[in-house]
């Protein structure tokens, strides 16, 4: 009993002061109310190939529903499912399992009284919503739903959907990113549906910033793994920035613009090192989610959204000695000159990898690092958001690979927010 009280007595300080935030608007690693996932690969021709894992972890004592929304890399929604957590609980996801239709197994205290599969550790609450019953994952999806996955997310027709929802690069790779948010109740509604946010977090979202995770891509293969943590977006009912109409928000193109989502947005330039040689043999991969400000549908195959692509304000190569070039079309008073006169658009996607130095983002340099502005204006969207509609939030990751088996991962500097979008310009 008393060793007991004494590790009570060491745990309790630390975890109460789990909650504790930073300032909205600048995005970083606390927890939210709403974790992404930029981006993803699945090998679906190799089990051994390229796989993307995350975890979805609860800060708090406090038990919650977790809402995962799959997307595809032209964000059309293809999949949604629930997950319980139980206080501090932890639940790893691989996206090779869920693609073949094996979602995770978690149950709330009502559906789950013995405690078999969601089990409540010492310190950690584990209650009943009973509006999972029947609602949370129990075995595998049905063939017909898997083959739907895979169409949807490699550029196929899906029939379940009736069109095609992502571009076809004709790898057989599935491409897309992730959306988790905390929820009041077990729901299979999409963001965008009715219901799903209410003033204050009283629709199926909720605003409790409790969530935080990593990701990890791993490719067996060819010996290599690299990872960073997931996006953390806290949200507020409270803060002007996220919760008066008209303000840039996370989920700002899903609830009209109105902020009723509370969510703050991403950054919108960035600033980030490049090596393309040396011990860094395997050069640098952009990471790069991007939002279109269109909730977007499934389209006919062959054809591309109206927005697609999307377009910058502007990006800047510099080397190492300060020497500028640049890829937008932008003329500059410097040497050496632009490195190719036709516009290049190298993000076009909501969600892609862009290899610095290959088709999509030429360089003139093999070190140095690019300057990122990534606000334009989507005509199809109209003049959104309102406070600014042309800033356009984004987030952007880093790779860089050495010696065909070793490589790293990590946010790129962020330089402002969507809050107030920098719209910076060079040459000027």
């Amino acid at each position: 009993m008393k060793s007991a009280a004494l590790l009570l007595a060491v745990v309790c300080p630390l975890v109460l002061a789990v909650p504790a935030h930073a300032v909205l608007c600048t995005v970083d690693d606390v927890p939210g109310a709403t974790l992404l996932l930029p981006y993803f690969e699945v090998d679906l021709g190799n089990p051994n190939g390229v796989t993307t894992l995350f975890s979805i972890n609860n800060a708090s004592a406090t038990a919650v529903l977790a809402h995962v929304v799959v997307w595809s890399d032209l964000s059309v929604p293809v999949l949604d499912f629930n997950v319980y957590l139980t206080g501090y609980d932890v639940q790893s996801i691989n996206l090779r399992d869920v693609l073949a239709g094996n979602l995770p197994q978690t149950a709330s205290d009502g559906q789950d009284p013995n405690d078999t599969i969601s089990p409540q550790g010492q310190f950690s609450q584990d209650v009943n919503f009973a509006s999972c019953q029947g609602q949370l994952p129990t075995g595998a999806l049905p063939a017909s739903f898997v083959t739907h996955l895979e169409t949807a997310l490699t550029g196929q027709f899906s029939s379940l959907l009736g069109g095609c929802a992502g571009l076809a690069y004709g790898d057989n790779i599935a491409r897309g990113y992730v959306t988790v948010d905390t929820v009041n109740n077990c729901t299979l509604r999409f963001p965008g549906d009715l219901g799903y946010f209410a003033a204050g977090g009283t629709g199926d979202a909720t605003d409790q910033n409790v969530l935080w995770g990593d990701y990890f891509y791993v490719n067996s293969s060819t010996n290599r793994a690299d990872g960073e943590t997931l996006v953390h977006i806290e949200a507020s009912a409270t803060n002007p920035e996220t919760s008066v109409s008209g303000q840039y928000t996370f989920y700002g193109r899903y609830v009209n613009w109105t902020a009723v989502d509370n969510r703050e947005p991403l950054a919108t330039e960035f600033a980030v090192r490049f090596v393309n040689g040396g011990p860094f043999s395997g050069g640098t991969n952009l990471i790069v989610w991007r939002d279109s400000k269109v909730r977007q549908g499934t389209f006919k195959c062959g054809t591309t959204p109206s927005w697609f692509p999307l377009a910058a304000g502007q990006w800047v190569i510099f080397d190492e000695q300060e020497h500028a070039s640049n890829v937008g079309g932008i003329v500059f008073q410097v040497s050496p000159p632009p490195i190719n006169s036709d516009p290049v658009i190298p993000f076009p996607a909501e969600t892609q990898a862009t290899t610095v130095g290959g088709p999509g983002l030429p360089v003139p340099y093999r070190f140095g690092w690019l300057f990122l502005d990534l606000n334009t204006t989507v005509t199809p969207a109209g003049n959104v958001p309102p406070e600014d509609p042309a800033a356009a939030q984004a987030w952007v990751e880093v790779v860089m690979s050495a010696l065909g088996r070793y490589s790293v991962g990590f946010d790129a500097l962020k330089l402002d927010s969507a809050c107030a979008a920098s719209h910076t310009r060079f040459g000027d």
